[in-house]
């Protein structure tokens, strides 16, 4: 039995409908807790749909926490992909998220998460608990114990180092959550996994393969949009259409660089090589944006197939995903580099911007198993693009100098971009800047914010899809009825056959 969705479910009829349904489209979207068990569960879990006066369900597993339940034996809820109103919302609630995923509480406090989103320490977390039922330091706790399960039941990584790699400051600290979370000690948790789901590797050191969990159906279109925009030495794509796709590249991580491998055959899986452990988290929470894991497809199928024009095209590509950023200033330059050239253009200008990256040669990559090949270095940060932009960069002298103001700008700070802002401030922020339009702006908002719902009417390689399907002109009033979901739209009608790549 499967039920039908435009969204994640908001009422307590249409979740209990959920949870007996036991539909795993819900998975993660939403938590069951049962007052007669004194657990929580994922809305798929195959124990007896318990009755209704026994349940409260909750947006988090830290809300859950809070209220005194321990997390499911059977389902374990937390491994399942995360909440997709993270990426549908920009309330201060999805951007407080968004930055407590990326370990801003565990690396400046709760203090350095309230700075950022421009609030005092007491009023976030009071607007935190009436929308979420859990302050800061609750949602980074449960965050930290999903990352501890994910390492205890995916990997034989010591239990030491999971503690460590999971962002707690001590052994006991880690044993005392997993027991209060689970209901079990460490050791009793990495039994389970045999029968909970298939385990990644520890390749020894600070070397690791996860499987990370996804809502399907996932469209592998998203590697293909990679592979045409990949910066020679700094990404590397291997594969084709209909899979298997390897994808690599460095990352810049707080506690030094890092080697990431993505691979899509079925199901996805990511090797990483790290400087520390303890940039796990961050890892993997900016590869899921990068790929889109916690999109809700069902949600934006349904949306887009109800247009007869584009329901050829979603019955064609079911699950199709928007590409995000593991650095969002490397988008920034990226966007501005590439703006009125082709994407074959675009990549030779920026392969020779490339060579002003740092060389990736921490500790970790040097021991990371072989992969063919592999990237050599980092994409340039913003200051080395300011300082020696003009002597890498070519083309017409006003783009080069804009390029380089906005690196400036973006190195000392007066421009602040990442995927935690508010979507009219940084709009108007970029706007604000030499050479960024509107096409640049709403682009680097579809990239960095994951905003769902960017249209893109000026791309020139958007609207040759469009017309292909007799939907021109673009405009937000003829494409309304496709909100909030125009930026799947836009890569529906990239992949429209009209070019001979998106």
């Amino acid at each position: 039995m499967t039920i039908q969705t435009t969204g994640v479910p908001t009422s307590f009829d249409e979740r209990y409908r959920a949870i007996a349904a036991r539909d795993r489209r819900f998975d993660g979207q939403f938590i069951t807790a049962v007052r007669s068990t004194g657990i929580y569960c994922r809305p798929s879990c195959p124990a007896r749909t318990p009755r209704p006066e026994n349940v409260t369900f909750y947006r988090t597993s830290a809300a859950a926490h809070e209220a005194g339940y321990r997390a499911c034996r059977r389902c374990l809820p937390e491994a399942v992909p995360g909440t997709p109103d993270w990426n549908i919302t920009h309330d201060v609630a999805a951007r407080a998220m968004r930055l407590i995923t990326d370990g801003v509480v565990d690396r400046d406090g709760v203090g350095g998460l309230a700075a950022r989103l421009g609030y005092s320490e007491r009023h976030l977390g009071r607007l935190l608990h009436a929308e979420l039922g859990a302050g800061p330091l609750a949602l980074a706790r449960a965050a930290r114990a999903q990352t501890a399960r994910a390492l205890v039941t995916g990997t034989d990584l010591p239990l030491a180092d999971v503690a460590f790699a999971a962002g707690f400051g001590s052994i006991r600290q880690f044993n005392d959550t997993v027991a209060e979370v689970y209901g079990l000690t460490p050791t009793a948790l990495r039994a389970t996994r045999r029968r909970a789901e298939s385990p990644g590797r520890h390749d020894g050191g600070t070397n690791l393969t996860l499987n990370l969990p996804v809502r399907e159906p996932y469209d592998d279109g998203v590697f293909g949009f990679l592979a045409a925009r990949a910066v020679d030495g700094v990404e590397t794509v291997v594969g084709k259409p209909g899979g298997p796709w390897e994808y690599s590249r460095a990352l810049a991580l707080p506690h030094g660089d890092g080697l990431a491998t993505a691979r899509w055959d079925g199901r996805f899986s990511v090797r990483l090589a790290l400087t520390s452990l303890a940039d796990l988290p961050v890892a993997v929470a900016r590869l899921r944006r990068l790929f889109d894991l916690d999109a809700d497809p069902a949600a934006v199928d349904a949306v887009l197939a109800a247009d007869p024009a584009l329901a050829p095209r979603v019955a064609a590509v079911p699950g199709i995903r928007v590409p995000g950023a593991v650095d969002p200033h490397e988008i920034v330059i990226r966007a501005m580099v590439g703006q009125q050239i082709s994407v074959a253009a675009a990549r030779t200008h920026l392969g020779r911007l490339a060579e002003l990256g740092a060389p990736l040669d921490p500790p970790a990559a040097r021991d990371a198993p072989d992969t063919a090949p592999r990237p050599a270095r980092q994409f340039p940060t913003a200051a080395a693009i300011a300082e020696h932009g003009r002597d890498h960069l070519r083309g017409p002298r006003r783009r080069i100098e804009s390029v380089v103001a906005v690196a400036g700008a973006l190195a000392d700070g007066s421009l602040v971009v990442g995927p935690a802002e508010d979507p009219a401030e940084l709009r108007a922020a970029l706007l604000a800047q030499p050479g960024i339009g509107p096409w640049t702006a709403d682009y680097v908002a579809m990239r960095v914010l994951g905003d769902p719902d960017v249209l893109l009417p000026r791309d020139v390689a958007l609207a040759a899809g469009a017309s292909a399907l007799g939907l021109l002109p673009l405009t937000p009033e003829s494409t309304a009825h496709w909100s909030p979901w125009r930026s799947y739209a836009a890569l529906h009608l990239w992949r429209t056959p009209t070019r001979k790549a998106f």
